[in-house]
């Protein structure tokens, strides 16, 4: 859970579209804009490695810094990534008031996978929410929300009822719809018994009717 905030300095700058934005890119800089909180949206640039480092430590504010004034609580907004490299191309932050919740999406990890019975007798455990949506006041979004699934056995289904929310946090999804996993019977040896039953049962009914003929013929 986010307690402190983390610095960042960035230079604001105009729009200057997307030759600009490359430019910027291959001198080590990340473009991005600045919305929310009643005021005008800003434009900056951010130093790549600076910016990936606070967004790795943050949590969830980030205390922002344009041109050396005056530092806002922010919250990324949307982060664009380069489809292959991963990295950030483009960054929108949201101005906050810290003490006012906001909403948020936070991922839903999952422990205990390796270790339920279930799987442990070859059972498929799916995880079928990865993300929740949140309301908490900016300081008090958690990185991610932990779940144990540990206890789960084959044929168990875990709704979002089951999930502990950390302290003032609420969740926003439905919590008796969502299904957060399920642990199915192993599929694919299923299958192959099915298949082999069947197949058996085929070449069985074959057998019999070559049978039937030949004794008709020799009479």
């Amino acid at each position: 859970m986010a307690t402190t905030t983390t610095k960042l300095n960035v230079n604001s700058r105009a729009a200057e579209g997307s030759r600009s934005a490359r430019r910027l890119r291959r001198s080590g800089r990340v473009p991005g804009v600045l919305y929310g909180g009643g005021g005008e949206p800003i434009g900056f640039d951010a130093d790549a490695r600076e910016l990936r480092h606070a967004l790795a430590g943050s949590g969830a504010v980030l205390d922002l810094s344009i041109d050396g004034g005056k530092a806002t609580p922010v919250v990324l907004k949307e982060a664009q990534r380069h489809p292959i490299r991963g990295e950030t191309v483009h960054i929108d932050l949201l101005r906050v008031n810290l003490k006012e919740a906001i909403a948020a999406v936070v991922p839903l990890e999952l422990t205990g996978t390796e270790e339920a019975a279930g799987v442990k007798l070859g059972g498929v455990l799916e995880q079928i929410t990865r993300e929740l949506n949140v309301e908490a006041l900016p300081t008090s979004i958690p990185e991610s929300i932990v779940h144990d699934v540990g206890e789960m056995e084959i044929g168990d289904t875990i709704l979002l009822s089951a999930v502990a929310a950390p302290e003032g946090v609420t969740i926003l999804d439905d919590v008796e719809e969502t299904v957060v996993a399920t642990l199915s019977p192993p599929r694919l040896q299923s299958e192959t018994e099915e298949e082999i039953e069947s197949e058996t049962e085929l070449v069985g009914e074959a057998q019999d009717g070559d049978d039937s003929e030949g004794a008709s013929g020799e009479e």
